[in-house]
C-alpha cells in the first residue's frame, strides 16, 4: 500500500480531527487519485486551499498523488511562509456577489446591510446553492463543509464563526471588503436596490405617525418594500459604525 504525507497549514487545521491538527499526516492509499480529491478525503474544502507543494514544488489540484510524496497544504493567509509558483485559487473578483447557505441568514441581512449583493433563502438546496454560485460567479458562503467541496463550487468559504457579529467582521476580513463597505443601498428583506421616492407616492403606506415626522423616503426596486430613517436608524448606524471601527482596532 502506498503512502503520502501531508501538512496542513493555519486555519486548514479547523477541518481536521484533533489528533491530526498541526501534525504531518500519513495518509495510505490504493488507487491512483488526484492531489484535490485526496485533500478532501482529508476533510479540507478545495476552494479553501491556496497552493500545494509536493517534494519542493508547486502543483495544481489534478497532480497524481505518488507513493512517498510530502505535500504541503497552504491557505491564503499563508502566503508569507509559502512562495508558490502555482495558485490554487482563483483570481479575485471584480465584482464582489455572495450566495448563502439556509444556516447564515443573519449574515445575509448584515451583508445587504452594508451594500453586497447577497442571496439568500431558507429553501435553497444543496445543488441549487452550487449551481447559483457557479452560474453567477457568486461566493458561496457556508457552514456546510461538504457543499463546499462540490466540484462546481469555485469561489466559496467556510464561515467559522457561529456568533452572527463575529461572522460578518470574519467575512470582511476574509475578503478584505472593508473599503466597499457601501451602506442602505440594498433591500434587507430581498436584496433588491433602494431608490427615493416622493413622500406622497408612499404616504399611504407609511404608519401616521411616520408621515409627520419623516420626509424623506428610499423604495426597493425589486419588492416595494419602504425604508425611512426612524428609529431602527440609528440602532442600524451604530451596528455599521461598530464594523468600521473593528478595523481600525485590528
Amino acid at each position: 500500500m502506498a503512502v503520502a504525507f501531508f501538512y496542513f497549514y493555519a486555519e486548514l487545521n479547523d477541518f481536521l480531527p484533533r489528533h491530526q491538527k498541526q501534525v504531518r499526516i500519513s495518509h495510505c492509499f490504493e488507487e491512483r487519485a488526484s492531489i484535490k480529491d485526496m485533500i478532501e478525503a482529508l476533510g479540507v474544502p478545495h476552494p479553501e486551499v491556496d497552493c500545494i507543494e509536493v517534494n519542493g514544488e508547486y502543483v495544481n489540484f489534478s497532480y497524481i498523488v505518488q507513493d512517498g510524496d510530502t505535500i504541503n497544504v497552504y491557505p491564503i493567509s499563508a502566503r508569507n511562509i509559502a512562495k508558490p509558483s502555482i495558485f490554487i485559487l482563483p483570481k479575485p473578483l471584480s465584482v464582489i456577489r455572495f450566495v448563502l447557505d439556509i444556516h447564515l441568514g443573519k449574515l445575509a441581512t448584515s451583508l445587504r446591510l452594508l451594500g453586497f449583493d447577497t442571496l439568500y433563502r431558507n429553501d435553497y438546496e444543496d445543488e441549487e446553492l452550487a449551481n447559483i454560485s457557479y452560474s453567477q460567479t457568486r461566493i458561496l458562503l457556508t457552514r456546510d463543509r461538504g457543499l463546499l467541496m462540490r466540484s462546481l463550487v469555485t469561489y466559496g468559504y467556510y464561515v467559522r464563526n457561529t456568533n452572527p457579529q463575529q461572522q460578518i467582521l470574519e467575512v470582511l476580513r476574509r475578503f478584505d471588503l472593508f473599503e466597499l463597505v457601501s451602506p442602505f443601498q440594498r433591500c434587507l428583506r430581498c436584496n433588491g436596490l433602494l431608490e427615493p421616492v416622493d413622500k406622497q407616492a408612499v404616504i399611504e403606506q407609511v404608519p401616521e405617525t411616520v408621515r409627520s415626522q419623516i420626509d424623506e423616503f428610499n423604495r426597493c426596486e425589486e419588492c416595494g418594500q419602504i425604508y425611512w430613517k426612524g428609529s431602527h436608524y440609528e440602532r442600524l448606524q451604530q451596528f455599521i459604525d461598530g464594523v468600521i471601527d473593528s478595523r481600525r482596532v485590528e
